[in-house]
Order: structure tokens, then sequence, then C-alpha cells
């Protein structure tokens, strides 16, 4: 379970680096891309920051994900800049993609009826445990 301080930590850094990363979008000159920062958990010692982001739309995830990691250092900085008043140290940031909402749109999908057993027998086969 997370501490209150892990917590603070973790939503002062989840601010500061989707303010970080929209900037650097719109400096790239990126279009019709939206990025936000869904959570950000820090480890018990404040040492390890897990970022994650959500992307759409979510086909641009891993692109967008693989050109963070290749600035990782200057987002790194940058916050670090942003946040030195509230950090003594500034963890090490891992970014991930959070698919959760492409997730919960597919079990609303499902819900809605579009594959219904029913109706599309096929299906079966691939609900099936093995």
């Amino acid at each position: 379970m997370e501490t209150n301080r892990q917590k603070k930590i973790g939503g002062v850094l989840q601010r500061d680096v989707a303010d970080v990363i929209q900037l650097a979008l719109r400096e790239a000159g990126v279009q019709g891309i939206l990025v936000s920062v869904t959570k950000v958990s820090v480890t018990t010692d404040l040492s390890i920051a897990k970022v994650y982001m959500s992307v759409f739309p979510h086909q641009e995830g891993e692109r967008v994900l693989k050109e963070v990691n290749q600035v990782k250092s200057q987002i790194k900085h940058q916050v670090a800049q942003r946040t030195k008043n509230q950090l003594r140290r500034m963890p090490e940031l891992s970014y991930f993609i959070d698919d959760s909402l492409e997730y919960i749109s597919n079990i609303e999908e499902a819900v809605k009826g579009k594959e219904d057993p029913i109706h599309n027998p096929e299906l079966l086969e691939k609900r099936k445990k093995k």
C-alpha cells in the first residue's frame, strides 16, 4: 500500500511530467495525438517512479512511448527543475502505456453485443479456456 508521501510525490510528478510531455509534443509540431499521464507510482524508497501514459489514438501508443524513452533524460531534467522545491532527489522515471481505457472500451463493445456468440457461434471457440 502506498504511503501518503508516495501518493503526494506521485501526484506532483504526474502533473509535471504531463505538462513537460505535452509541451514537448507541441514544440515538435505533433498534431492529433493526445497524451495524458494517468498514474505515477513511486517506490517506497522514492528512487523509481513508474509513469503510466494514456495515448489517443491508442494505435500511436508504441511510437509515443519510443519517442518519450529517447528523450527520457531531458524530461527528467525539466521535471526536476519544476519540482526542485518539493523533492530533494528526483526519482528515476520509467514509462509505460496505460491501456486500461482501451480495455474498458473493449468490454463496453462486448456488453453492447457486437461479439454475441448466439448470433456468431465462431466466437465460442476463442472464448474457451485452454
